[in-house]
């Protein structure tokens, strides 16, 4: 960043001798600023990606270790229902209990697979917004190199050209706000 910093500054002074290009230098200040702009949400557009990513994978960790122990709760039912025990009374009453949990359980397994799955669309609608952040910011790096020919060249073609993409990576990035 610094680099293009200084070169922008060169092409300005640069700029200031040629009065037709002032305008392609502005152009490529403007540009300069978009792409640091539209690189920093698309930034933060992947961090949240990771941390919805992370709440997604502890909440599915989370159902399973709840899985695990409504299984061992179904699986010792079960043993009480094979085995004969002397006491009909309390184990009636144990399987009541467990019974209890597992169906516990099960409510609580629900609740954590919604949240799970909550997150997981969180995950692909932060992947699109961040896929049009990195789109967008590559189209106005490709626009800001475009206009620098023009200062090479001195044909406004190149000005023009990387006008035109930077407009259009503007607007690309601009869906990713829209992105909900």
């Amino acid at each position: 960043m610094a680099d293009e910093l200084q070169e922008l500054q060169e092409n300005a002074e640069h700029g200031a001798h040629e009065k037709s290009l002032a305008p392609v230098t502005i152009t490529m200040a403007i540009l300069a600023v978009l792409v640091a702009s539209v690189s920093l949400m698309g930034h933060r557009a992947h961090t949240e990606e990771i941390l919805n990513q992370t709440k997604a994978t502890d909440q599915w960790s989370y159902y399973q270790a709840k899985d695990i122990r409504r299984r061992n709760y179904e699986l010792f039912l079960d043993e009480l229902s094979v085995f004969s025990l002397q006491n009909a009374e309390q184990v009636a009453k144990i399987k009541e209990k467990y019974s209890k949990e597992v169906d516990r359980y099960k409510d609580e397994q629900k609740d954590i697979q919604s949240e799970a799955k909550g997150a997981e669309n969180e995950v692909r609608t932060e992947q699109r917004r961040a896929d049009r952040f990195d789109l967008g910011e590559v189209m106005l790096e490709a626009a800001l190199v475009i206009c620098s020919i023009t200062l090479l060249t001195r044909k406004k073609i190149f000005w023009l050209a990387g006008v035109v993409l930077g407009l259009a990576g503007v607007v690309i990035a601009a869906g990713g706000l829209l992105i909900h």
